[in-house]
């Protein structure tokens, strides 16, 4: 477990902001997108610029980052998603972030751009407008809004395994859409009934007073709970709906708790 590290994503707030304030680039795409290796790419006639300074050297945390152009960027990772606790706040682009838009951040594609995101378990795809930086967390390569988890069959779960291919430049607005389940996939299972509740896993510890002093710093919501193996876990909630526990989960992270994740149940 990483120790606490506090404003994760408070580098949104505040460097990004100086970021959208700076001149965008010059650049000028003619003809559209190009095609990434059979992925099915929107027709951009009227690309957007990158945005000055989203391409520029940053540090988070200790780490550097260094954005590029990544015409055949092609990934498999790990992704989570954000919502209501950024809602209405600037993005890395200068965007105003909307959870239910179909968009994405990375740490260091060109901003903004589109990309075809494929969730693995289950075959969903959605094309996605990339406006943000993050997420600043080494085993995740993509932040997804609220809706585009949704799409993706990820809402629940918090964090699943993805598919990401670069398609090219974003369209001066939108970008984002659905599109239909892999052929090579299996046909999707009936509509499982919604969980009732939802918990937050902030982490798992070996010793258990260190297990406490976590739950003590994350309020009344956390309690301790004995795993096999001698291992002690930190667990927040219930919460009656994905978005009040997934609020939950930001903040475990801004306290410095990175691995937090979302769990589900009856």
């Amino acid at each position: 477990m990483n120790g606490p590290a506090r404003g994760v994503r408070g580098w949104r707030g505040l460097a990004v902001i100086g970021l959208a304030l700076t001149s965008a680039a010059c650049a000028s795409v003619g003809g559209g997108t190009t095609p990434t290796r059979g992925a099915t790419v929107p027709t951009v006639s009227d690309p957007a610029p990158i945005v000055g300074g989203t391409m520029r050297p940053y540090q988070v945390r200790g780490r550097w980052y260094r954005p590029e152009e990544q015409p055949n960027y092609d990934e498999v990772g790990m992704a989570s998603w954000y919502g209501d606790q950024f809602n209405g706040r600037p993005t890395a682009t200068g965007e105003i972030f909307d959870m239910h838009a179909l968009t994405a951040a990375h740490k260091t594609l060109p901003l903004p751009g589109l990309i075809e995101v494929t969730n693995t378990a289950n075959g969903r795809r959605v094309v996605l407008r990339v406006n943000d930086r993050g997420p600043f967390v080494d085993d995740r390569i993509l932040d997804l809004s609220r809706g585009a988890a949704q799409e993706l069959g990820l809402l629940q779960a918090g964090v699943g395994q993805v598919r990401v291919r670069y398609l090219g430049r974003a369209p001066r607005l939108g970008g984002g859409r659905p599109l239909q389940i892999a052929e090579t996939q299996s046909v999707p299972s009936p509509p499982v009934a919604e969980p009732s509740r939802f918990w937050v896993q902030a982490g798992s510890f070996p010793d258990g007073d260190r297990a406490r002093r976590v739950a003590e710093t994350l309020g009344r919501s956390a309690r301790v709970d004995d795993e096999p193996g001698g291992r002690f876990r930190v667990m927040m909630g219930p919460w009656p709906d994905a978005n009040a526990a997934e609020r939950a989960r930001q903040a475990a992270i801004a306290y410095g708790y990175v691995d937090a994740v979302l769990i589900s149940g009856g």
